[in-house]
């Protein structure tokens, strides 16, 4: 558990910016920013991602170069990197994080209360008035590769959605994840027969999709977990099992809404501790972030929920 009384308001600030967030628009938005980052009274310097996981060792490197709030300036990826680096400083040394979503899905400053609007969510992150600590997950798989995760982490079906995601240039937002979703129903409709273990229960099923959720979005607009909150030390599984095509495209609208759960094919509940093998490749995307995808043969891995383990500037 992170200290409850980080620096306020903070003296030494990273921005941490994606310029290719938003397809590309995040660097426009970010010019629009400078005014109010030219305000704040402290150190603030900017950092630009060059490559994938960039911001992962830019936020490590701010936090041991003593910087007391890391922001990250993209879309759910950026704050899955920032996250990640973060989480790999010791407790006692991980700065604030603060997001300014400019991304496509944005579904972890959702889950925050971050506000929409870039320039009102920098000026906050920088005055870091209301500061709380949240769970973060963590995926440990067969070769001990260890993956943090802050909002969703999906096995299945929604991980090969974000991967079909990825290779559709032309849409964004929420109507790029809800074509991903069409095309994944109707190309990729493999079930897997996986045993979980959770530290409630044990059980065997053929799932299409397994997505644990520490918060209750993902996708820009799927409400997958209606209820749960990243600050409550445990989070919550969503499991659809083996269902017809038919049935995988009725529950879209249901899944938008957040009423899934009426379903006797869905099964959620919750864990501090969960464990999955399967008798066939896992693919795996955290927070929207490809983990593992075509090609791979990874067929286990472990999670459970590191309770308030990071402090973020809400609201």
């Amino acid at each position: 558990m992170v200290s409850k009384n980080p620096t306020h308001p903070p003296r030494k600030v990273k921005l941490i910016l994606n310029p290719m967030a938003d397809m590309g628009r995040a660097w426009k938005t970010a010019n629009d920013l400078r005014p109010i980052a030219q305000e704040f009274k402290g150190e603030l310097t900017w950092s630009g991602t060059v490559y994938p996981t960039h911001a992962i060792e830019l936020a490590k490197q701010a936090a041991e170069e003593g910087y007391d709030l890391v922001v990250a300036m993209g879309g759910d990826g950026t704050a899955h990197e920032v996250m990640n680096g973060l989480m790999q400083v010791p407790a006692e040394k991980r700065p604030l994080m603060g997001v300014v979503p400019i991304g496509s899905g944005n579904d972890f400053a959702y889950s925050v209360g971050i506000t929409h609007k870039p320039d009102r969510a920098l000026a906050h992150a920088l005055k870091a008035e209301n500061v709380r600590a949240v769970d973060i997950g963590v995926m440990t798989d067969e070769h001990g590769r260890k993956e943090y995760f802050d909002n969703t982490l999906g096995i299945g079906f929604d991980a090969v959605v974000t991967i079909r995601s990825h290779k559709l240039p032309i849409v964004k937002g929420f109507l790029m994840y809800l074509t991903a979703v069409i095309q994944t129903i109707i190309f990729d409709h493999k079930p897997a027969h996986v045993q979980i273990k959770t530290d409630k229960n044990e059980w065997e099923t053929s799932a299409l999709m397994v997505t644990l959720c520490n918060g209750p979005r993902e996708g820009g607009g799927f409400m997958l977990s209606p209820e749960s909150k990243n600050d409550d030390g445990t989070m919550e599984f969503v499991i659809v099992n083996k269902v017809s095509r038919a049935m995988m495209f009725r529950l879209v609208p249901e899944f938008m809404k957040g009423t899934h759960m009426r379903f006797e094919q869905v099964s959620m509940g919750d864990y501090r501790k969960f464990a999955i093998n399967s008798d066939s490749p896992l693919y795996i995307h955290a927070d929207g972030e490809i983990f593992t995808s075509f090609g791979s043969n990874l067929k286990k891995a472990d999670f459970e929920i590191l309770p308030q383990a990071l402090n973020i500037i809400h609201g």
